[in-house]
């Protein structure tokens, strides 16, 4: 087993035993689906000025705390990177030692990046580990979080084109990425689509993969109820303009290489030598390959 394998092993194994029985959909698993969700969600952007805006989120489940941060406006003449971090990360958090794959990929870089940044931060991710896991104990809430982080991508696409900002690129790591591809799948207004470590399967995830030990009692006994409110897939699959350039992790253990690769009808995919959690550590190559297809816009 090589080390990549064994990170992702060994993290999922510790983080399943410190959830206890806050698992991942424990509680109910009843839930609109993506479309409907984003059909019934309101959510606005006031202004793009640098600084953190919380804003609110109504949803069919009850009201979301959702957030963006400008964190580097050059102007509307630069193109736009719309960023989602990861799952229970806190993309609003400077700190040394914080998990904030927006700060590792853009701010600490030594080559200062030529255009607009915008981070996204998901609902429940203000609050502790603790409140989050309690929250997803729920596929309504989980779903409802990726729901308002694409709608809140939408409406800050929306007002740069107000402003004739373009062209405009969204990328994210693994939850980010999700967020990523549901963007393009539902509606597809960005320029260039850049998800990290993520497909378009995401009940594979918690179905098939080494994730799965995240897992309630209630996901694991009903699979095909997790297949058919998280696969977006076909949905996914009928947007054909050549948009998406992915970037997976030949040993991931999460988003497993072989059946997310299926997701993507296209040859921009590229191939890490990495598993997911030093997938994340590969700031450089992350950073490398969203410049290089925002270079190409």
């Amino acid at each position: 087993m090589n080390k990549h394998i064994l990170f992702d092993k060994l993290t999922a194994s510790i983080a399943s035993a410190t959830l206890g029985k806050n698992k991942f959909f424990s509680e109910s698993l009843e839930s609109p689906g993506y479309k409907d969700f984003l059909e019934d969600i309101t959510v606005c952007v006031p202004s793009l000025e640098e600084g953190i805006h919380e804003t609110e989120a109504k949803t069919p489940v009850g009201k979301m705390d959702p957030a963006y941060y400008v964190a580097q406006w050059k102007g509307n003449s630069y193109p736009t990177i719309i960023y989602h971090h990861g799952n229970n990360e806190r993309p609003f958090d400077f700190s040394r030692f914080s998990k904030n794959s927006f700060k590792n990929i853009f701010l600490d870089s030594k080559e200062p990046v030529d255009a607009n940044l915008i981070a996204i931060r998901a609902a429940f991710h203000n609050a502790s580990v603790k409140d989050y896991q309690k929250k997803v104990n729920h596929l309504s809430n989980f779903v409802g979080m990726l729901s308002v982080s694409v709608r809140l991508v939408e409406e800050i696409i929306h007002r740069l084109k107000e402003q004739a900002v373009n062209p405009v690129l969204v990328s994210g790591i693994s939850l980010g990425g999700w967020v990523t591809n549901l963007h393009r799948a539902y509606y597809n207004t960005a320029n260039a689509y850049v998800p990290l470590l993520a497909g378009a399967a995401l009940d594979h995830l918690f179905t098939d993969s080494g994730y799965r030990k995240m897992d309630g009692h209630l996901a694991r006994k009903h699979p095909e109820k997790i297949k058919e409110t998280l696969n977006f897939e076909e949905d996914f699959q009928k947007v054909k303009i050549n948009n998406v350039f992915p970037l997976l992790g030949k040993y991931d253990e999460y988003i497993q290489y072989e059946r997310q690769r299926k997701s993507y009808s296209t040859d921009n995919i590229k191939v890490l030598n990495t598993g997911h959690i030093t997938g994340f550590m590969a700031t450089d190559e992350l950073r490398q390959h969203i410049i290089s297809v925002l270079s190409k816009l």
